[in-house]
């Protein structure tokens, strides 16, 4: 009885979470727009035809033409799911390791490891993802894995920087003290009780860097450092038009917009996970 009521509570807050339903519908949208494109796509995205190329919006290419003929369209879904695929993994390097440092760190609170842990972070964050994918670029070369690599290796310090707050503010509490007292060990304690307590921390941060993923991606991509010809890209889409703007303004409207809408999605989303997890700012406004 008690759970069917909390999931009653818990779906009511969602529909009165306005910055969740608006941000969740956006970002299921692209979502689904990159899902649609594995099985289908108005015209191939490698479909070269100068005949139509340049051409403005219209009932056959409803996002218009590129300087090569190709559907504007097609391509950005399909760019939706090189962008997609870049951040998940990029959020899922950067939380697989940053989440065990930032552990490790709060456990050892004062001592060396602490110490080195953190400002091993710091040495990150001195160098942006765009330097950190120029120095892998140069030595592997361009494409989509090593710009995945780069923001991926950003986005360590911060998911370690964040569990470690987040852990030092349990590590004083009864039940942590509880815990040490029936013997349990550091590792054990970090995993079984501040890691799920730290989650919701970690869940909001986590559509945060998913978006700053999707923009430090089309950056990248506009740079001609991440994914390459012929993989459609937003980034190389906005390169692209650059210099056709004057007279092909969709070219850039299109996927700029895309970029826009799918970050501010993900943004809208983890605001309102952020109120749902924490009533005092609920309450707040």
């Amino acid at each position: 009885m008690s759970t069917a009521v909390t999931e009653r509570s818990l779906g009511a807050q969602m529909l009165r979470n306005r910055n969740l339903l608006i941000g969740g519908a956006l970002t299921v949208v692209f979502a689904a727009a990159a899902l649609i494109s594995f099985l289908w796509v108005p015209y191939p995205v490698d479909g070269v035809d100068i005949a139509n190329k340049i051409k403005p919006p219209s009932a056959a290419h409803p996002f218009g033409t590129d300087h090569f003929g190709r559907d504007i369209l097609s391509m950005i879904m399909v760019g939706a799911r090189t962008s997609i695929a870049v951040a998940i993994v990029a959020v899922g390097i950067g939380m697989l390791f940053g989440v065990p440092l930032g552990l490790w760190a709060a456990a050892r609170k004062g001592t060396l490891l602490d110490e080195v842990i953190m400002r091993g972070n710091d040495l990150v964050f001195a160098f942006p993802s765009l330097l950190i994918a120029i120095m892998i670029t140069a030595i592997f070369g361009p494409s989509a894995v090593n710009a995945i690599i780069a923001i991926g290796i950003f986005n360590i310090p911060v998911f370690a920087r964040l569990t470690r707050s987040g852990a030092l503010a349990l590590w004083q509490r009864d039940f942590i003290l509880a815990a040490r007292v029936a013997g349990k060990g550091s590792a054990r304690i970090s995993f079984e009780h501040i890691l799920p307590n730290v989650a919701n921390l970690l869940i909001v941060q986590g559509t945060i860097q998913f978006s700053l993923g999707i923009l430090a991606e089309a950056g990248l991509s506009y740079v001609g450092l991440g994914a390459q010809p012929p993989i459609p890209s937003w980034g190389r889409m906005l390169a692209e038009s650059q210099t056709m703007i004057s007279f092909a303004p969709h070219m850039a409207l299109f996927p700029g917009l895309a970029i826009l809408l799918t970050v501010l999605g993900l943004n809208l989303m983890g605001d309102g996970l952020r109120d749902m997890f924490d009533p005092k700012l609920r309450r707040g406004r």
